[in-house]
């Protein structure tokens, strides 16, 4: 299969590009592209097949669920059994935005993008390009990051196409996106709303928004459940590098420490070895390649940078990588999160 790659100005959308994208979504088939968050790989949510379409180029497992994008809040209503109250609280505080609720679903909705589960996972993005595709699609459109699974999620049309090149018809370029980690995911089919995923969104936020307490699933920070998911992410490795990836805490002159004398080890032994350091540590490392992902007190810089500072450790063929760990709390809380999956839970404490 031959993938176009289609430049696209948010600012100025070019309607055959849109009108050529929304056909092949209501004819079942894949289109990549741009949100807030990161690239999505999207299809008809509510077409069985389309659904199945994304499982095959991913390499995704079947139960672990797609999450739909809709356009309008009215589109939630079409496909949840009821709509809680707190969505709707949710919904006019962060949509459009990098938030995802999970609702209990209708048979509107094929279990094929659930990951055959009874609830759905709904977000409406703050995209132009991927609102966009939604309104002249008429679909509502499933779509999780445009990657294979496993490997660290798009943030660049490059880095799908590295991925996905041959498996789909077309990916809409739009440059980089703007937040670099995928939405914040809350159940709100549970007593007490439950974050599955952290994200840009934090636990503060939403609480303040629903007046009550919100929990924190056990798996955001500890290792992996063998539980069936219940939202994208959650039992499954994400977001690695091929390097094995290894996150060193403790004090900063300890954790330097550490890594330089591992990073000289490596070197003995023939590997490449890289460091995610930050603006502060970077000129303290010795190492084969050593990359900031930014100032510690800039968040939302090191969140934008996080996944393509790992795929560039695949493009320089890096046998190990070590990184620092950040606060878990906040937008720090998402950011360790994913390191944390992408290292496999290997966490080495000095």
């Amino acid at each position: 299969m031959h993938t176009k790659v289609v430049k696209i100005d948010s600012a100025d959308i070019d309607n055959k590009s849109m009108t050529e994208a929304a056909e092949l979504i209501r004819a079942g088939e894949l289109v990549a592209f741009p949100t807030e968050t990161v690239y999505g790989l999207g299809a008809d949510a509510l077409n069985p097949e389309a659904s199945r379409r994304i499982y095959a180029a991913k390499g995704r497992p079947s139960d672990n669920p797609l999450i739909v994008h809709i356009a309008k809040f009215q589109d939630l209503e079409r496909i949840a059994e009821e709509v809680p109250r707190q969505a709707k609280l949710l919904a006019e505080a962060f949509w459009p935005g990098p938030l995802t609720v999970i609702v209990r679903k209708n048979d509107r909705v094929p279990r094929e993008t659930t990951g055959g589960m009874e609830t759905v996972a709904v977000r409406m993005p703050n995209h132009p390009v991927a609102l966009g595709l939604i309104e002249a699609s008429g679909c509502l459109i499933a779509a999780p990051s445009a990657n294979t699974s496993g490997r660290p999620s798009p943030t660049e049309a490059a880095h799908v196409a590295a991925d996905m090149d041959g498996r789909i018809p077309m990916i809409l370029d739009g440059g980089a996106v703007g937040i670099g980690i995928e939405s914040t995911i809350i159940d709100l089919t549970e007593e007490i709303p439950m974050i599955l995923r952290p994200g840009y969104i934090t636990a503060e936020m939403l609480s303040g928004v629903l007046g009550g307490e919100v929990r924190l699933d056990p798996g955001i920070i500890a290792a992996d459940s063998k539980t069936k998911p219940k939202a994208p992410g959650m039992k499954y490795r994400h977001y690695a590098p091929r390097a094995e990836l290894t996150l060193v805490e403790g004090a900063q002159e300890d954790v330097v420490a550490e890594i330089n004398r591992r990073a000289a080890a490596a070197r003995l032994a023939g590997q490449k070895a890289g460091v995610i350091a930050t603006e502060e540590t970077k000129g303290k490392y010795r190492a084969d390649y050593v990359v900031s992902i930014g100032a510690r007190d800039d968040e939302d810089a090191i969140a934008r940078h996080l996944y393509r500072i790992l795929r560039e450790f695949d493009d320089i063929n890096a046998d190990v990588i070590y990184s620092e760990s950040f606060a878990a709390s906040g937008v720090g809380q998402a950011i360790m999160n994913r390191l944390l999956k992408a290292a496999g839970h290997r966490v080495l404490t000095v």
